[in-house]
């Protein structure tokens, strides 16, 4: 006997994305303007949202275009948000811009990530910050947080580890809150599960929370921050961001530029 699996409607995906979010369907009809009859009818199955429907609930929910994608699928419309690979013609005057920003950024490292933290492009800077880690870990695709967090990446070289490990796991909580992705949530599982603790007090001269990583002799102390395509409308550029590092002193600053230049 061959069993069956039965696919979620997208009344109960919307439902989902809205109990996830923490709101009533009063809240919700609120917020979008229809009734909370409507919204009912909907999350039962007694009402058919239009595409314009999913699209107003969905972007109240803050849906990721992704699973957008999804709820369109589950009612039986085509996907509207369209996922080019990333060297597509389509999508050349953003790479072009990501890797402006990338060259623009030296001599400090930088990384474009996607969704799940993989490694996409990179500049030479960030080649200083891998020297040492494991061979396995550095074939594509590379993922950012298992590169950092890994016992043979690393990990081994920061000395505030139990402070940049709680940083980039609550990081990944919070993605996982947002879209729910299931690749994220294995991730999560692996990294979880490497020797370490998410502990540590900040510096109270800290106003971030910096990676201390040695080099040699040095440490290297730097903070990162992040930038994104805020008006993208396909897949694979709503997941794209770009990872900056900066460095959290002096010392760092003239590391870096010897690291690069020299």
């Amino acid at each position: 006997m061959t069993g069956t699996t039965t696919r979620p409607t997208v009344g109960s995906l919307l439902r989902a994305w809205r109990e996830r979010r923490g709101l009533s369907q009063l809240q919700l009809s609120l917020d979008a303007a229809v009734s909370a009859r409507h919204v009912s009818f909907v999350e039962t199955g007694r009402a058919t949202p239009t595409p314009a429907m999913i699209e107003r609930l969905a972007v109240h929910l803050d849906v990721p275009l992704r699973e957008r994608n999804q709820l369109l699928l589950a009612a039986g419309y085509a996907p509207h948000y369209g996922e080019h690979p990333l060297d597509a013609p389509a999508l050349r005057a953003v790479s072009d811009a990501f890797r402006t920003l990338l060259d623009a950024h030296l001599p400090y490292p930088a990384l474009v990530l996607d969704r799940w933290w993989d490694v996409l492009d990179r500049n030479r800077a960030t080649d200083i910050l891998l020297d040492g880690c494991a061979e396995h870990l550095l074939e594509p695709p590379v993922n950012a947080l298992r590169l950092t967090l890994h016992p043979q990446g690393l990990a081994p070289r920061i000395d505030n580890l139990g402070q940049w490990r709680r940083h980039l796991l609550s990081q990944l909580r919070a993605r996982i809150d947002r879209t729910d992705d299931p690749r994220l949530r294995e991730l999560y599982r692996e990294l979880s599960g490497y020797p370490g603790a998410e502990d540590g007090v900040a510096d109270a001269a800290d106003v971030v929370v910096p990676m201390r990583l040695r080099i040699g002799a040095q440490t290297l102390s730097v903070f990162g921050i992040a930038a994104s395509v805020l008006s993208a409308t396909d897949v694979t550029i709503d997941e794209l961001h770009i990872e900056a590092f900066y460095p959290a002193d002096e010392r760092t600053a003239r590391m870096l530029r010897a690291g690069v230049g020299g």
